[in-house]
């Protein structure tokens, strides 16, 4: 999970801290944190984004 010094990605829902907010694969690269060949820019390459969840 992101440190609380380093920036949310693009396709983060909230900080790491905000209750309710879980780690899952980033959708647009389906985890590999590439997408055609150069990095991410959904998830930073991580492969990962903090979304909402419960409901």
């Amino acid at each position: 999970m992101a440190q609380d010094n380093e920036p949310l990605n693009p396709g983060d829902e909230a900080s790491p801290e905000t209750p309710g907010v879980g780690e899952d694969t980033c959708r647009a690269c389906h985890g590999t944190g590439k997408v055609e060949g150069a990095r991410c820019a959904v998830c930073g390459g991580t492969g990962k984004v903090l979304q909402g969840i419960g409901g």
